[in-house]
């Protein structure tokens, strides 16, 4: 009951282009913010690896924070401008409709998805620094690998981009990779 309703406010609004664009800008974003937090913490002095640990996690929790409350008020004001053009090409209103339980329920959805989306990412590329903080020894070391893992995430988000534009695939990974790399190198000069 509760699926078939989903679909039908799906299927009236259409938000699932808008919801893959900010999947993968958001986790894209966070990727690249946990990137370039882990190259500063690299190129610095030594940190402890539990105030690396607590940045990262802050930083991932304040992009959540950020794309859920940014996409829910724009969207909702969206949802409502559509809804009001409707109504009035239709001149009636539309209050129990499910045009108007989409205009509540969509913005709600493109929200979760454009606030777990950097959030999940960081989670994922933190996973080295809980690995290691919990005593697993990594052959590189903590930081070099969530640093790896954090290029791979960006090259996996372009292949996707890659797809979804109809471009070649190893193209489009690389273009994402290489704007990593160029992050890191002027980090890299900074520190």
């Amino acid at each position: 009951m509760l699926l078939q309703r989903i679909r039908t406010l799906l299927k009236i609004s259409r938000p699932e282009e808008i919801m893959r664009r900010y999947f993968v800008v958001n986790g894209y974003d966070g990727a690249l913010t946990m990137l370039g937090l882990m190259m500063g913490f690299h190129v610095s002095d030594r940190v402890d690896l539990a105030v690396v640990i607590t940045s990262c996690l802050a930083a991932a929790l304040a992009l959540g924070m950020s794309g859920l409350s940014s996409a829910y008020i724009s969207e909702a004001a969206e949802q409502r401008r559509a809804l009001a053009q409707l109504e009035k090409a239709m001149v009636s209103s539309l209050d129990e409709s499910h045009h108007a339980r989409a205009a509540t329920w969509v913005p709600w959805l493109v929200a979760l998805v454009n606030g777990l989306s950097p959030l999940l990412t960081a989670l994922i590329i933190m996973m080295p620094l809980w690995l290691a903080h919990g005593g697993m020894t990594l052959m590189f070391g903590p930081l070099p690998t969530a640093m790896a893992v954090a290029l791979a995430v960006l090259f996996l988000f372009g292949v996707f981009l890659g797809r979804v534009g109809g471009t070649f695939w190893l193209w489009s990974g690389l273009q994402s990779l290489m704007v990593a790399l160029v992050t890191m190198g002027l980090i890299y000069l900074l520190g």
